[in-house]
């Protein structure tokens, strides 16, 4: 089964003369076992994907599905279940709570969706362990650099057992060393059965991917394999 499915979808923001179309009839399909790295121009689209596909925003037309399941029929309870239980989101601005820990940050999903809290903050212990960041679990947000805050982001989207993992520039702030451990750790996870979507401008961080999208102006180009690079890709489009 897909684990992510769009068909048609379009996504217009406002009517008229000022509409913004920003999907025009994106397809993309996501199994189990794949990274698909999604590049473009800034304004192309790729953060309306993610959000479309995470359940965050509504296309306008078109369909969308995760794991089986199409967002179109669910209320907002029951996005907000599939979120936490299925889909793991590192968001551009990372949206963590400055009054929280970051164990605290990382263990909320899994407590909002009823696991013990002994249990999630063991799990989120560990989640964080898989970034680096063993010895920071009691720091709040304010407390730490850039790059540790989207170290616990990432380790946010991937505690317990999320089946689709959508990473919005997730190696912005990282040095190139802690970069590449990131998506080494999300490399293992979608060898492991995951799916994962991953949103770069980085050649070499596409490169970890089974396939690269590219986007312009809303409208979606597949590569049939990984980069070597998507240079050649763009040069192509443009």
């Amino acid at each position: 089964m897909n684990l992510l499915e769009l068909r048609d979808v379009h996504r217009t923001h406002g009517c008229g003369a000022g509409a913004v179309h920003a999907l025009r009839g994106v397809d993309l399909t996501v199994r189990p076992g794949e990274l698909v790295a999604v590049m473009g121009p800034s304004g192309s689209g790729k953060s309306t994907l993610l959000n479309l596909a995470g359940g965050l925003d509504r296309p306008t037309r078109g369909r969308v599905s995760v794991a089986g399941a199409d967002l179109g029929t669910l209320d907002r309870r029951g996005l907000a279940r599939l979120r936490r239980r299925s889909v793991g989101y590192v968001f551009q601005d990372l949206n963590l709570l400055p009054s929280l820990t970051a164990v605290e940050n990382v263990a909320l999903p899994l407590e909002l969706d009823g696991r013990g809290v002994r249990h999630s903050r063991r799990l989120a212990v560990a989640a964080l362990a898989e970034v680096g960041l063993t010895d920071l679990g009691d720091r709040f947000p304010d407390d730490m650099s850039g790059g540790q805050q989207q170290r616990v982001a990432i380790a946010r989207a991937l505690v317990g057992e999320r089946r689709l993992v959508l990473a919005d520039e997730p190696t912005g702030a990282l040095d190139s060393q802690t970069g590449e451990a990131v998506l080494r750790l999300l490399r293992g996870r979608v060898d492991a059965g995951a799916a994962a979507v991953l949103v770069t401008h980085e050649a070499r961080h596409a490169a970890w991917a089974d396939r690269v999208v590219f986007l312009r102006d809303g409208l979606a180009v597949d590569t049939s394999g990984p980069l070597d690079g998507p240079e050649h890709l763009l040069q192509d489009i443009g």
